[in-house]
């Protein structure tokens, strides 16, 4: 190691993966860190399994919390070493952390490893999901656990009390009365904001089926944080998947999923689901105002001039189309293929849908819908 480079002691990675467990979203207070210190003092730092027990004890407040603990464990400690993840046995790990000793000061991590450590989670991050390994799948998995998809906001017609906005003339003058008439402070009120309805629809053909499952636990997510959320299948026909996959734990909601779902890696009728969609649930409310995500690479085997014809009716109810490619983002793609053709001109927004990386931007784009 080069002697020029700073060295941490271990109070210092500790405290420093404390933080970065924090900044996943557990509620690590100041107690919790001091606990955790006193922990690994008493188990010792050169045990992954009892570091990784003495952290998931002290940090962790509630079971909500294990998944995000276990994955920030991960990408600080184990990642750059190739130790077992948390979906092993961690009592059978028999490497060691590379913790500097208490006695000499040996073994400090430097800045080298710990950024290592990073970059491999940024790499799979990055990776295309049919690229990857089933280990890579499932620790993609654990990733998706941490994601927190915001619904988009509309306005509400009922306006609420506020700090600042438009006078409110009753509650100013039912004041005034309070005080026998007497001026009192003004009263302030403003537009509310309300959830705004999302509904995905899930390309499960044949050329779609690498992406399924990542596709699926991302709709799971949108289930779980966003609110009003509807969700469908299709391929050569249209699956209601909402009720089915309304389950807190994401493997049982997949799975329910793919019992759902009978026309699963078959043909593409992208034009006749959008139609059946429309027809059934979307022109009666479900996709009024709404934000619409259509996921799908637009291969089409049906008429193209269907599925166009459906596509401008969808962008007329909906508040926002959004849709999502998976060869979006790769270098060299051109929207070649006859199904995007077709609906390009009435898509608000073209984006990549095929990594980690892609699934977070398109939050964004959602949110901001």
């Amino acid at each position: 190691m080069n002697a020029t480079q700073p060295r941490y002691g271990p109070d210092e990675i500790l405290l420093g993966f404390a933080a970065a467990v924090r900044a996943a979203g557990v509620p690590v207070t100041a107690d919790r860190t001091h606990s955790f210190l006193q922990a690994t003092s008493l188990v010792g730092l050169g045990d992954p399994t009892a570091t990784w027990l003495a952290g998931r004890a002290t940090l962790c407040g509630g079971p909500d919390d294990l998944v995000r603990y276990d994955q920030v464990f991960d990408a600080w400690f184990l990642a750059a070493e190739g130790l077992p993840r948390t979906g092993q046995t961690r009592p059978e790990a028999t490497r060691t952390i590379d913790l500097p000793s208490d006695d000499d000061g040996e073994g400090e991590l430097d800045e080298e490893v710990l950024r290592v450590a990073a970059s491999d989670t940024e790499v799979l991050r990055s990776r295309d999901v049919a690229e990857l390994s089933a280990a890579e799948r499932a620790r993609l998995a654990r990733m998706f656990e941490a994601l927190r998809p915001k619904a988009p906001r509309r306005r509400a017609l009922r306006r609420t009390p506020w700090r600042r906005g438009e006078v409110d003339a009753s509650r100013t003058l039912r004041r005034m009365l309070h005080h026998l008439g007497e001026p009192d402070r003004v009263a302030w009120r403003r537009r509310g904001s309300r959830p705004r309805r999302v509904v995905l629809l899930i390309d499960v053909s044949g050329s779609m089926s690498s992406y399924a499952d990542a596709l699926l636990r991302l709709a799971h997510r949108y289930l779980m944080t966003a609110g009003q959320v509807e969700v469908f299948t299709i391929g050569t026909r249209l699956t209601h998947l909402t009720r089915a996959m309304r389950v807190h734990d994401a493997e049982r909601a997949i799975v329910a999923a793919g019992r759902a779902v009978p026309d699963w890696s078959g043909g593409t009728r992208l034009g006749e689901g959008l139609r059946a969609f429309l027809d059934r649930w979307g022109q009666r409310g479900l996709a009024r105002g709404a934000v619409v995500v259509v996921f799908s690479d637009g291969w089409e085997r049906g008429d193209t001039a269907l599925l166009a014809e459906q596509a401008a009716r969808l962008q007329r109810i909906a508040h926002r189309v959004v849709w999502v490619n998976p060869h979006r983002g790769k270098a060299g793609y051109q929207p070649v293929q006859q199904g995007v053709l077709a609906v390009l001109p009435y898509v608000d927004d073209f984006v990549a849908g095929h990594s980690m990386a892609t699934y977070d931007e398109l939050v964004g784009v959602v949110a901001r819908a």
